[in-house]
């Protein structure tokens, strides 16, 4: 079995290692088995639900909705409630992406008006530069 000092794993999974050390403290992340000599040693499931945890923070997931489903993954029964917090989150990404879409065509319009209005000309100048 393969295991990773803590440096590789925050290289591989993106977190630094103040960072993964917090998730620990916190309980988000299942404690991680340590060496004879009391080292932190990463497996493939640790990277594995480092690389989960990182979508949920990158989709917005707050810290304490983190620390929840850090609680809730340590418990074998607690699936159905895993589910509803996931759905939750996939819910809440869902109208973050349907308010940067009307954002984003906002935006497009407001291109649109503006480029409307600059001479053509002055334009392709402006794109050779």
């Amino acid at each position: 079995m393969t295991m990773y000092t803590p440096a590789e794993a925050a290289a591989l999974s993106g977190f630094s290692l103040d960072t993964l050390r917090y998730y620990e403290r916190e309980g988000i992340l299942p404690q991680v088995h340590r060496s004879a000599g009391g080292h932190r040693q990463y497996s493939e499931a640790d990277l594995g639900t480092l690389g989960f945890l990182k979508c949920l923070r990158e989709t917005g997931m707050p810290i304490e909705r983190l620390r929840r489903y850090g609680a809730l993954c340590r418990d074998d029964s607690t699936i159905p409630e895993r589910i509803a917090l996931l759905e939750e989150h996939a819910a809440a990404v869902e109208a973050a992406i349907t308010d940067l879409r009307t954002q984003r065509d906002k935006l497009s319009e407001k291109l649109e008006w503006y480029r409307g209005r600059v001479d053509p000309a002055e334009s392709a100048a402006r794109a050779l530069l």
